[in-house]
Protein backbone atom coordinates (compact mmCIF):
# COMPACT_ATOMS: atom_id res chain seq x y z
CA UNK A 1 0.00 0.00 0.00
CA UNK A 2 1.39 3.42 -1.24
CA UNK A 3 1.59 6.18 1.20
CA UNK A 4 -0.78 8.24 -0.74
CA UNK A 5 -3.56 5.43 -0.22
CA UNK A 6 -2.78 4.64 3.42
CA UNK A 7 -3.51 8.45 3.81
CA UNK A 8 -6.81 7.61 2.32
CA UNK A 9 -7.45 5.01 4.03
CA UNK A 10 -6.84 6.18 7.40
CA UNK A 11 -9.06 9.30 6.44
CA UNK A 12 -11.98 7.64 5.27
CA UNK A 13 -12.30 5.05 7.91
CA UNK A 14 -11.07 8.71 10.63
CA UNK A 15 -14.76 10.20 8.51
CA UNK A 16 -16.80 7.04 9.08
CA UNK A 17 -15.42 7.51 13.06
CA UNK A 18 -17.08 11.17 13.12
CA UNK A 19 -20.11 10.30 10.65
CA UNK A 20 -21.46 7.17 13.07
CA UNK A 21 -23.03 8.15 16.31
CA UNK A 22 -21.61 4.88 18.04
CA UNK A 23 -18.93 2.01 16.89
CA UNK A 24 -18.11 -0.88 18.12
CA UNK A 25 -15.16 -3.07 17.26
CA UNK A 26 -15.03 -6.82 17.13
CA UNK A 27 -12.92 -10.06 16.19
CA UNK A 28 -14.36 -12.03 13.62
CA UNK A 29 -11.37 -14.60 13.77
CA UNK A 30 -12.61 -18.20 12.57
CA UNK A 31 -16.02 -16.61 11.17
CA UNK A 32 -16.73 -17.95 7.35
CA UNK A 33 -17.50 -15.27 4.41
CA UNK A 34 -21.09 -16.37 4.22
CA UNK A 35 -21.51 -15.51 8.46
CA UNK A 36 -19.78 -12.12 7.71
CA UNK A 37 -22.33 -11.80 5.25
CA UNK A 38 -25.30 -12.81 7.33
CA UNK A 39 -23.84 -10.27 9.77
CA UNK A 40 -23.95 -7.08 7.68
CA UNK A 41 -27.46 -7.56 6.43
CA UNK A 42 -28.69 -8.40 10.31
CA UNK A 43 -27.61 -4.97 11.24
CA UNK A 44 -27.97 -3.42 7.74
CA UNK A 45 -30.28 -1.24 8.76
CA UNK A 46 -28.57 0.27 11.66
CA UNK A 47 -25.01 0.00 11.35
CA UNK A 48 -22.16 -1.00 8.26
CA UNK A 49 -19.71 -3.40 9.00
CA UNK A 50 -16.26 -3.52 7.93
CA UNK A 51 -13.18 -5.16 7.93
CA UNK A 52 -10.52 -3.09 8.88
CA UNK A 53 -6.52 -2.73 9.41
CA UNK A 54 -5.21 -2.58 12.51
CA UNK A 55 -2.64 0.26 12.54
CA UNK A 56 -4.53 2.09 9.95
CA UNK A 57 -7.38 1.88 12.39
CA UNK A 58 -5.47 2.80 15.12
CA UNK A 59 -4.48 6.02 13.53
CA UNK A 60 -8.20 6.65 11.81
CA UNK A 61 -9.64 6.49 15.55
CA UNK A 62 -6.55 8.78 17.15
CA UNK A 63 -6.89 11.14 14.05
CA UNK A 64 -10.78 11.41 15.14
CA UNK A 65 -9.92 11.85 19.01
CA UNK A 66 -11.70 8.10 19.73
CA UNK A 67 -9.26 6.44 22.44
CA UNK A 68 -11.58 3.89 23.26
CA UNK A 69 -9.76 1.14 20.96
CA UNK A 70 -6.52 1.56 22.73
CA UNK A 71 -4.67 -1.38 23.20
CA UNK A 72 -7.89 -3.62 21.59
CA UNK A 73 -7.00 -3.80 18.14
CA UNK A 74 -4.93 -6.95 17.79
CA UNK A 75 -5.97 -10.42 15.72
CA UNK A 76 -8.64 -10.14 13.02
CA UNK A 77 -10.93 -7.42 13.60
CA UNK A 78 -13.76 -5.08 12.19
CA UNK A 79 -15.94 -2.93 13.05
CA UNK A 80 -19.17 -1.87 13.38
CA UNK A 81 -20.21 2.22 12.29
CA UNK A 82 -23.43 2.74 14.03
CA UNK A 83 -25.10 5.45 11.61
CA UNK A 84 -28.75 4.33 12.92
CA UNK A 85 -30.32 2.95 16.49
CA UNK A 86 -27.32 2.05 18.47
CA UNK A 87 -29.43 -0.28 20.76
CA UNK A 88 -30.67 -2.52 17.53
CA UNK A 89 -27.43 -2.14 16.22
CA UNK A 90 -26.30 -4.04 19.40
CA UNK A 91 -29.14 -6.44 19.62
CA UNK A 92 -27.98 -7.28 16.16
CA UNK A 93 -24.44 -7.93 17.07
CA UNK A 94 -25.38 -9.59 20.51
CA UNK A 95 -27.92 -12.07 18.73
CA UNK A 96 -25.34 -12.91 15.85
CA UNK A 97 -22.50 -13.35 19.02
CA UNK A 98 -24.66 -15.96 20.91
CA UNK A 99 -25.58 -17.69 17.70
CA UNK A 100 -21.91 -17.74 16.05
CA UNK A 101 -19.32 -17.81 19.50
CA UNK A 102 -16.49 -17.47 17.13
CA UNK A 103 -17.48 -13.20 17.10
CA UNK A 104 -16.36 -11.91 19.80
CA UNK A 105 -17.08 -8.05 20.90
CA UNK A 106 -13.98 -6.18 22.57
CA UNK A 107 -15.29 -2.64 22.86
CA UNK A 108 -17.12 0.43 21.12
CA UNK A 109 -17.42 3.93 21.53
CA UNK A 110 -20.76 5.84 22.10
CA UNK A 111 -21.31 9.07 21.71
CA UNK A 112 -17.54 10.01 22.06
CA UNK A 113 -17.65 7.67 25.46
CA UNK A 114 -15.68 4.59 25.70
CA UNK A 115 -17.92 1.49 26.21
CA UNK A 116 -17.06 -2.47 27.66
CA UNK A 117 -18.06 -5.24 25.59
CA UNK A 118 -20.29 -5.94 29.07
CA UNK A 119 -21.94 -2.26 28.33
CA UNK A 120 -22.81 -2.96 24.81
CA UNK A 121 -24.42 -5.97 25.94
CA UNK A 122 -26.67 -3.73 28.49
CA UNK A 123 -26.95 -1.45 25.51
CA UNK A 124 -28.41 -4.56 23.28
CA UNK A 125 -30.82 -5.33 27.11
CA UNK A 126 -33.04 -1.59 26.70
CA UNK A 127 -35.41 -1.40 24.45
CA UNK A 128 -35.42 0.52 20.84
CA UNK A 129 -35.81 3.90 20.70
CA UNK A 130 -39.26 3.73 19.42
CA UNK A 131 -40.70 1.24 21.83
CA UNK A 132 -39.03 3.78 24.92
CA UNK A 133 -40.45 6.87 23.25
CA UNK A 134 -44.45 5.31 22.75
CA UNK A 135 -44.17 4.13 26.62
CA UNK A 136 -43.11 7.86 27.40
CA UNK A 137 -46.04 9.20 24.95
CA UNK A 138 -47.93 6.62 26.75
CA UNK A 139 -47.05 7.77 30.10
CA UNK A 140 -47.30 11.85 29.06
CA UNK A 141 -51.10 11.09 28.14
CA UNK A 142 -51.50 9.67 31.42
CA UNK A 143 -50.27 12.92 33.13
CA UNK A 144 -52.11 14.91 30.91
CA UNK A 145 -55.42 12.78 31.49
CA UNK A 146 -55.20 12.79 35.32
CA UNK A 147 -53.84 16.77 35.01
CA UNK A 148 -57.15 17.57 33.23
CA UNK A 149 -59.21 15.64 35.93
CA UNK A 150 -57.82 17.53 38.64
CA UNK A 151 -59.00 20.82 36.57
CA UNK A 152 -62.19 19.27 35.44
CA UNK A 153 -62.73 17.98 39.22
CA UNK A 154 -63.75 21.13 41.03
CA UNK A 155 -65.78 22.35 38.28
CA UNK A 156 -68.00 19.40 38.50
CA UNK A 157 -68.04 19.59 42.32
CA UNK A 158 -69.60 22.90 41.97
CA UNK A 159 -71.82 21.47 39.10
CA UNK A 160 -73.26 18.88 41.38
CA UNK A 161 -73.32 20.99 44.32
CA UNK A 162 -75.39 23.34 42.87
CA UNK A 163 -77.56 20.61 41.13
CA UNK A 164 -78.05 19.42 45.02
CA UNK A 165 -78.91 22.93 46.23
CA UNK A 166 -81.26 23.09 43.14
CA UNK A 167 -83.20 20.06 43.62
CA UNK A 168 -83.55 21.14 47.70
CA UNK A 169 -85.34 24.20 46.95
CA UNK A 170 -87.19 22.01 44.43
CA UNK A 171 -88.35 20.09 47.20
CA UNK A 172 -89.12 22.71 49.57
CA UNK A 173 -90.96 24.79 47.29
CA UNK A 174 -94.20 22.49 46.41
CA UNK A 175 -94.46 22.51 50.46
CA UNK A 176 -94.31 26.25 50.79
CA UNK A 177 -96.39 26.85 47.84
CA UNK A 178 -99.30 24.39 49.66
CA UNK A 179 -99.06 26.32 52.99
CA UNK A 180 -100.67 29.20 51.66
CA UNK A 181 -103.32 27.65 49.85
CA UNK A 182 -104.19 25.77 52.87
CA UNK A 183 -104.72 28.82 54.83
CA UNK A 184 -106.55 30.33 52.07
CA UNK A 185 -109.01 27.68 52.37
CA UNK A 186 -109.16 27.78 56.08
CA UNK A 187 -109.70 31.38 56.11
CA UNK A 188 -112.93 31.30 53.97
CA UNK A 189 -114.11 28.34 56.11
CA UNK A 190 -113.66 30.31 58.98
CA UNK A 191 -115.01 33.63 58.33
CA UNK A 192 -118.27 31.59 56.96
CA UNK A 193 -121.17 33.00 54.77
CA UNK A 194 -121.34 36.93 54.86
CA UNK A 195 -123.77 36.90 52.31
Amino acid sequence: MSKSERTAAIAEIADKFRESGAAVLTEYRGLTVKQLSQLRNSIREHATYAVVKNTLTEKAAAEAGITAFEGQLQGPTAIAFVTGDPVEAAKGLRDFAKANPLLVIKAGVLDGKPLTAEEITKLADLESREVLLAKLAGAMKGSLNKAAYLFVAPLSQAVRTVDALRAKLEAESPATEAAPAAEATTDVAEGGDEG
